[in-house]
């Protein structure tokens, strides 16, 4: 049985289907865009339980690949590590800590050493629930019992207004649960909310799916009695005209005699 290629998203790929989930559609309609099934789309939303990835930039004081191709160059050229220093305007001390990092000045290159400067530079830094043992379980237990995030977050900034360590938002609890590389709140603690769903959605995907915002069992202006139409009844008069039961000539959709 031939096996079926696997076919990769590219980035610009990955960016249109968070801009998509973010609007709402759902995974099905996003994999028809791209010509794919929906169990295309699933693993990269799930990897993040939804939740869109920032998207990481370099420390605007961190060396860029200019001036590492700077360096190399000095280097090829025999030129010495304050002289490097001085045309790219950094401290001599900087320039040879990147040097001695990256293979030293035999082995040095500058696209290897942009690119492992990149890897070195992703520290995660831990949530506030990963550092606080008590939040974690009074959380935990008020799942258990049924409460929304919502109503945590709420009762949580009752209970310690001046105690901001002992709070958190609603959306870090969303994401302790969805993002489980986090390893802060176990994942058995998603079947206790009401909404019973295992990926953060979009509002507007919430609004949708519910029917939220929209009359229910509405009825339509050509479905209305005969009897509106001669106005007889205080309250049927048509915004402008006077009603014809007002003995004081009112009018308008807010009559009442």
């Amino acid at each position: 049985m031939k096996r079926r290629r696997r076919l990769y998203f590219t980035s610009e790929q990955k960016t249109e289907i968070w801009d998509r989930w973010q609007r709402g559609e759902s995974m099905t309609s996003t994999g028809r865009g791209f010509g794919r099934e929906s169990s295309s789309i699933h693993p990269l939303l799930s990897c993040s339980g939804g939740i869109r990835p920032r998207v990481r930039k370099r420390s605007r004081l961190a060396l860029t690949l200019p001036d590492r191709e700077i360096i190399s160059r000095g280097i090829a050229a025999g030129c010495s590590v304050r002289s490097i220093a001085r045309e790219l305007s950094r401290p001599a001390s900087t320039v040879s800590r990147e040097i001695k990092r990256n293979g030293g000045h035999r082995r040095y290159r500058a696209t290897k050493a942009d690119a492992q400067a990149w890897v070195r530079a992703l520290r995660p830094k831990l949530c506030k629930l990963a550092t606080n043992k008590h939040l974690q379980g009074v959380i935990s237990n008020k799942l258990v019992m049924h409460w929304s995030p919502e109503q945590i977050a709420d009762w949580l900034k009752r209970k310690y207004p001046d105690k901001e360590y002992k709070r958190v938002s609603h959306e870090t609890i969303y994401r302790s649960l969805f993002v489980q590389a986090r390893g802060v709140l176990k994942k058995e603690l998603m079947q206790y909310l009401r909404s019973k769903r295992t990926m953060r959605r979009s509002k507007r995907e919430t609004l949708r799916r519910d029917g939220w915002g929209q009359i229910k069992d509405a009825i339509s202006i050509r479905e209305r009695p005969a009897s509106v139409e001669d106005r007889a009844i205080p309250g049927h008069s048509l915004p402008g005209r006077a009603c014809t039961a007002c003995p004081r000539g009112g009018g308008g959709p807010y009559c009442r005699l």
